[in-house]
Formats: structure tokens, sequence, C-alpha cells
């Protein structure tokens, strides 16, 4: 494990040569600020929420990699004095899928820092977040010596046709897109990384119904007290040392964990789909929108009866998809 991890941060550091500085405000980062980072390609049409969605919980700075998006990304990002912004129009595959271009820029300036790895359309839940700041959150994982914290991806769609979700940039998804799935869910423990495995949800009934072992992994550890040392190994499923991936109770009770709503499926979600699709730099040669072409994704209607309208964070703990733990 020593050896793997050690080979990631070699492969961050030769993959770092693939990203160029577009903003560079890491001078204004502060001892104790939050830091945000992200992966991202064509996603102007939900930044403006997703930046004031994140400012508004408390994260001082962000960390963006812009991987060759065409879609007027870069001029929105451009002059936002709490983000630095790089460009890279090298594979998104060969660099792990941006785990490499995540890790480098972690090991630069994240070290001592806590670190939210999430993508443009996954908006952090935790419990109190609708009264306590993430500030409040790290201050307590650091008290209680944790370095580490899990988070459950939670698919949320409309109640229709997706093509019929139609968002406006700068719009809370929760507007149109506030139904879950509140069971239906798998949980298994992955041997070599040590880090639980969840899969099920809408996706896994809808896109892999024949197959739901390969329904897309939903378990996350988002958030961590980054140490140089530290790398990601398989988006923010896994982590080395593994020891940070044990962000559940292994002695019966509960850690405190939070959820990841993800916003993916809107009217967007076709078009993203097929250009993915075409463009094959996703995991398992792009199996998950291979699947999604073949179910006419526009067209999908993810409700169904047993389609669960999110309320807030506490709904999430009483249905046992997150949990506040001892955190009081």
């Amino acid at each position: 494990m020593r050896w793997r991890r050690k080979r990631r941060l070699v492969r961050c550091l030769a993959k770092s040569r693939q990203l160029s500085a577009i903003q560079n405000n890491t001078a204004r980062i502060r001892p104790g600020d939050v830091l945000l980072f992200s992966t991202l390609r064509n996603e102007k049409i939900r930044l403006p929420h997703f930046l004031r969605y994140y400012r508004d919980l408390g994260v001082d700075h962000f960390l963006i990699v812009d991987n060759d998006s065409s879609d007027g990304t870069h001029e929105f990002l451009s002059g936002q004095k709490d983000v630095s912004l790089w460009h890279t129009d090298r594979s998104y595959r060969r660099a792990a899928f941006g785990v490499d271009w995540l890790n480098h820029l972690l090991r630069k300036y994240a070290h001592g820092h806590w670190a939210l790895v999430v993508d443009p359309d996954e908006f952090f839940i935790y419990p109190f977040c609708d009264t306590r700041p993430i500030r409040a959150l790290t201050d307590w994982l650091d008290n209680t010596s944790v370095r580490s914290f899990g988070a459950m991806l939670i698919d949320i769609y409309p109640k229709g046709p997706l093509d019929q979700a139609i968002y406006s940039e700068g719009q809370d998804p929760l507007e149109i897109a506030r139904w879950f799935d509140s069971g239906n869910y798998t949980i298994r423990k992955n041997p070599t990384y040590g880090n639980l495995w969840i899969q099920g949800g809408p996706r896994a009934r809808t896109f892999f119904p024949d197959n739901p072992a390969k329904a897309p992994a939903l378990n996350k550890i988002p958030l961590v007290k980054w140490n140089r040392r530290y790398a990601y190994v398989s988006s923010t499923h896994s982590l080395l040392p593994r020891g940070l991936n044990q962000v559940y109770d292994q002695w019966g009770g509960e850690k405190t964990s939070g959820a990841l709503l993800h916003a993916k499926f809107l009217h967007t979600f076709a078009e993203k789909a097929e250009e993915e699709l075409s463009r094959g730099q996703h995991y398992a040669g792009s199996a998950e929108y291979r699947a999604y072409a073949e179910q006419s994704a526009a067209s999908t209607d993810l409700w169904c009866q047993w389609s669960e309208k999110y309320i807030n964070w506490r709904q999430l703990e009483i249905l046992g998809l997150m949990s506040k733990g001892n955190w009081a």
C-alpha cells in the first residue's frame, strides 16, 4: 500500500505539467481556510449556484481544473478573487479520470487544510448544515481527531421525463429535481482499501436493471484534513493511507456522516451524456454513458411510486442515509 501511494504521488507530479494556471489566487489562502477542489468540463450553467451554495456553507477558496471547456467557463470564473483556475486539454482518462490533477493541487495547496472535493453537480450535506457552517463541522472533527468524513451520493431527480426538467443558469436544482430513492441500496466492504462500497438508487434500477453490480458507486469520502502524503485512488471513493477510508463505525455504532445530493438529472443530462460517450473519457470505456444512451436518457422518467421528496438532512438521517453520530 505504501508503494501504491508513492506511485500515485509520482503520477500526480508528472501530470502536473499538463496544468496551466489561468488565475492563481492561492496567495489569498489563509491558515485554517476550508478549500474546495473540483475538475469540470462545460458546466458553466451550474457554476453560479454551485459557487453560491458553497460560499454560503463557508468554503473560503475554490481550486478548479477546467478540462478544455468551450461554454464560457473560463471567462465566468476569471476575476473571482476566491477562485484559482487551471486549464488542461489533455486526456481526463489518462489522468486517472482527473484524480492525478487534483492530487497534485491537493498536495501543493491543501496541506494542513480541510479539503472538500466535489463535482459541480454535487451538493454536500452534513448534520446541522442548515444552522452551522462547515467550519463548525471541521472544528468538531479536529477536536475528535477525525481526519476524514464520509458521505453517500444520493441521486436527486424530477418527477416526469428528464427533458422536461428545464434548468436555468444559476437556479437551485432542488427547485425542479427534489425526489430521491429512500431505499434500494446495497453495501459491502472493499477488502483492498477497507472502504464501504455502496450501489443502487435510480441509476441501478433504471439503467442497470439486469446487472446492478455494474451501477456507479455511491460511496464517497469528500472531506479530508489533507496531508501532502495522502492521495485519492479512485475518484473520492477511496484514499491512501487506508485508514482514511474507515469513515464508519466497526463496533456496531454509527460514525457521523453526510450526503452528497447529486443533481445530475436535469434537461441537460441527455446532451451531456451524449458528449461524454463520444469523448470516451470515463471509467470502464464510458460504460455508464453507454447505458444512458441505450435507455434514451432524454425521455427517461426516474420517478416511481417509492420515490421520496427531499426535505432536509434530518429526513436523510431518519432514513439511515447519513448520521449525526455523537455530534450534538
